[in-house]
C-alpha cells in the first residue's frame, strides 16, 4: 500500500515509519529540511521536501506520491514548557491542525486516496459526566481545544474520503514529555510536579509504540470515524504522580490546593488534576483490533522510567 506521512520525524512518527516499512508499505514522508529528508531516505522512505504551511508545496508532494492512505501526524510541541504558558506552548500544534488539514484533505482527494488518518487528542472531552468517557462524549469548548475540534470536523465531513481520527491519550516513551529525559520527569525530580486538589482528574496514557501500532491498524481496519487510542486503565493524578516520582527516585510530590495552582500556573493544570475525564478504548479494540502491548499505565511507567531509577542508584 502506498502511504504518505506528514509528521514522520515526530514522537509518534519515529516508531511509525519502521512499522509501516516492516508491514511492506511504500512510504513517502513530508520533510521540511534536507537533513530530515536524508534521515528518512536512509530508512528506506521516499522524502518529499515541503513546508507544511505551503499549500502548493504540500499538494505537489502528495500528488507526486499518489498515496492510497494519507497520515497526518504533524505537531510542534516544545521539548520544555513554562506551565504558565501552556496555551502558548500548544498554539503552534493547534495551528498546524486547523490550518493545514483542509489542503492535505484536498490533495488526498485529488489523487484519489482511499483513506486519511489524522492525529487528535483524547483529553479534550468536556469535564462532565462519568469518570471515563467514550468517543460520543461532548468535547470541551475551551479555546485551546477549538482548533483540534475544527480539524476533526474537516476530517469527519471530508467528501470522497474515509476520514479516520485517532484521539491519542497522553504519549509516554522516547521523544515525549513523559520520558526519562522529558518535561514531566524533570518537574518530578525538582519536586515541581504536584498532586492538585482532589487529584481525581483522570489521565489516559498510551506508549508511543502502541500508538504507532494502532495507526498501522487504522490503514485498513475500522469504519470512518473517531477512535480513542489509549491504554486500558485511565488513572487519577493522585496515583500516577507519586508513582512516577517513586520510579525516578525523586522526593514524594507535594499536594497543593487547586486555588493556589490556579493562581501560580493557570486553570489548565487544575483541570487536569481535578476534573479531567479518562477515555475508553473499547471502540478501537472492537473495530481496529487494537490491543496495546502495555495495557496498564503502571506497567508502562515501570518499563519506561524504572530503568532510569536504576541508573540513578548506580550513579549514587
Amino acid at each position: 500500500m502506498r502511504v504518505f506521512v506528514a509528521g514522520a520525524t515526530g514522537a509518534i512518527g519515529r516508531p511509525l515509519i519502521p512499522r509501516l516499512l516492516e508491514a511492506g508499505h511504500e512510504v513517502t514522508a513530508l520533510a521540511r529540511a534536507p537533513d530530515k529528508a536524508r534521515g528518512l531516505e536512509e530508512q528506506g522512505v521516499e522524502a518529499a521536501l515541503a513546508d507544511a504551511f505551503d499549500r502548493e508545496g504540500v499538494r505537489e508532494a502528495v500528488v507526486g506520491a499518489r498515496p492510497e492512505v494519507l497520515i497526518h501526524q504533524l505537531t510542534a510541541l516544545p521539548q520544555r514548557m513554562n506551565p504558565r504558558k501552556y496555551a502558548e506552548a500548544v498554539g503552534p500544534t493547534s495551528r498546524l491542525r486547523e490550518e493545514t488539514a483542509p489542503y492535505f484533505l484536498s490533495a488526498a482527494r485529488e489523487v484519489g486516496a482511499r483513506r486519511v488518518i489524522f492525529q487528535s487528542i483524547s483529553f479534550m472531552v468536556a469535564p462532565a459526566g462519568p469518570p471515563v468517557l467514550d468517543e460520543t462524549a461532548p468535547v470541551s469548548d475551551d479555546p485551546v481545544a477549538r482548533a483540534t475540534v475544527a480539524m476533526e470536523r474537516y476530517v469527519n465531513s471530508a467528501e470522497a474520503l474515509e476520514g479516520v481520527v485517532l484521539r491519542y491519550g497522553f504519549f509516554y516513551g522516547p521523544g515525549t514529555w513523559y520520558a526519562p529525559d522529558g518535561l514531566m520527569a524533570e518537574l518530578a525530580r525538582k519536586r515541581q510536579l504536584a498532586v492538585i486538589g482532589s487529584g481525581e482528574g483522570r489521565s489516559s496514557f498510551i506508549h508511543v509504540d502502541d500508538a504507532a501500532a494502532a495507526t498501522v491498524l487504522a490503514l485498513d481496519h475500522g469504519k470512518p470515524g473517531i477512535y480513542n487510542i489509549t491504554d486500558d486503565e485511565p488513572v487519577a493524578q493522585r496515583e500516577w504522580v507519586p508513582e512516577l516520582a517513586r520510579l525516578l527516585g525523586a522526593r514524594k510530590p507535594r499536594h497543593l490546593p487547586a486555588w493556589l495552582v490556579r493562581l501560580l500556573v493557570g486553570r489548565y493544570f487544575v483541570l487536569m488534576g481535578t476534573q479531567l475525564r479518562g477515555n475508553a478504548n473499547a471502540k478501537a479494540r472492537a473495530e481496529l483490533g487494537f490491543e496495546p502491548r502495555l495495557r496498564h499505565w503502571r506497567e508502562g511507567f515501570a518499563e519506561v522510567f524504572g530503568s532510569d531509577r536504576e541508573r540513578a542508584k548506580t550513579a549514587a
